[in-house]
């Protein structure tokens, strides 16, 4: 006789699935693998650079350099990121800069002292972002547009100010910050403003409802909008997020330089996307992580320093940087057919 087995009671008879893992655990898992890609990445740089100028990379001095230099593009790359996760783009951010770094050197604005430049930098930005914001979300202008028109409006405005001449800084508060004296232990206070806008940034995209929804509106800007989200409303203050870390950008480089420039700013856009795309945010939107940017920030300060003690062409390093970037895609996309 053959003996017949029946299904479990309630069950259909079918072999149960295997469990799948939770989507968010596939996300951080896939985030790790990327952030440690990126330590390994600075750390053969770093070590390429103790191997070549073993006594002047190494150096304490040079290392805050570098630090410094990362600190001005990589608050800039922390607003940058917001933006291309939302699906946009701000190639306006350099000319942002330099806008607001020469109308933030003024005479009439060092007037008002440290309290004055500072303003007048992050107002200014502010009121660039709005710009932006407006024409995006609410005009239903291309963001490649838009900031581009920015881009060029707001360097000719810079260039007018200044009448083409170099604006030096007078107020010694400002200029005390650029000084070893004003290092807290060891470290340039740059680098830490620089830090805690990346906290900042941090915790307002993976622990606020503001960085959910920016997610959502980069993945499926329709389907947040029948969520229930602002669309529209979510773009115009990620401009202004973009716009306020440029003023911010602009009073550090003032810092660092002592002086305001037309010229300020300059590529800076490019800069920031790349560090963005090498740290795993995607141009479609969607996907993004402050961590991932910050490292690509570090890595392209990197290898500026590490061409320059080697005193290579700066044509050699774009190449190199080229190079880095369309590598970077190319793994953006192989990632994304497997997922």
């Amino acid at each position: 006789m053959t003996q017949h087995v029946s299904p479990p009671r309630g069950g259909t008879g079918k072999t149960a699935p295997v469990a799948r893992q939770p989507s968010w655990r596939l996300v951080l898992a896939r985030a790790d693998v990327r952030t440690l890609s990126l330590l390994g990445v600075l750390a053969a740089l770093i070590l390429v650079g103790g191997i070549t100028k073993p006594d002047e990379f190494l150096d304490t001095r040079n290392l805050q350099l570098v630090l410094t230099q990362a600190s001005v593009i990589g608050v800039v790359t922390v607003g940058m990121t917001f933006v291309i996760m939302s699906g946009g783009i701000d190639l306006s951010v350099g000319a942002i800069v330099a806008l607001a770094s020469v109308w933030a050197t003024t005479v009439a604005t060092q007037e008002y002292g440290f309290g004055g430049i500072l303003l007048t930098a992050v107002l200014v930005g502010l009121g660039c972002g709005l710009v932006n914001g407006l024409l995006i979300a609410y005009g239903g202008m291309v963001p490649f547009i838009a900031t581009l028109a920015m881009l060029a409006s707001a360097r000719g405005l810079a260039l007018q100010i200044t009448d083409g001449k170099t604006q030096i800084v007078t107020v010694d508060s400002v200029l005390d910050l650029g000084l070893r004296d004003a290092y807290v232990l060891g470290i340039p206070p740059l680098v830490m403003v620089f830090a805690v806008v990346t906290i900042i940034g941090w915790l307002v995209l993976n622990r606020t409802t503001f960085g959910r929804r920016t997610v959502a509106v980069g993945g499926n800007a329709e389907a947040a909008r029948l969520a229930g989200i602002d669309v529209r409303r979510q773009r115009l203050y990620l401009y202004l997020l973009s716009g306020l870390c440029c003023g911010i950008a602009a009073f550090l480089l003032i810092i660092l330089s002592g002086s305001g420039q037309n010229t300020n700013g300059n590529l800076y856009e490019l800069d920031a996307i790349a560090a963005a795309i090498i740290g795993g945010t995607l141009l479609s939107g969607g996907r993004g992580t402050i961590t991932g940017s910050v490292l690509g920030v570090l890595i392209f300060t990197t290898i500026t320093n590490i061409f320059a003690l080697n005193n290579l062409q700066s044509d050699v390093q774009q190449i190199a940087k080229g190079a880095i970037i369309v590598a970077a895609v190319l793994v953006q996309r192989r990632t994304a057919s497997t997922t």
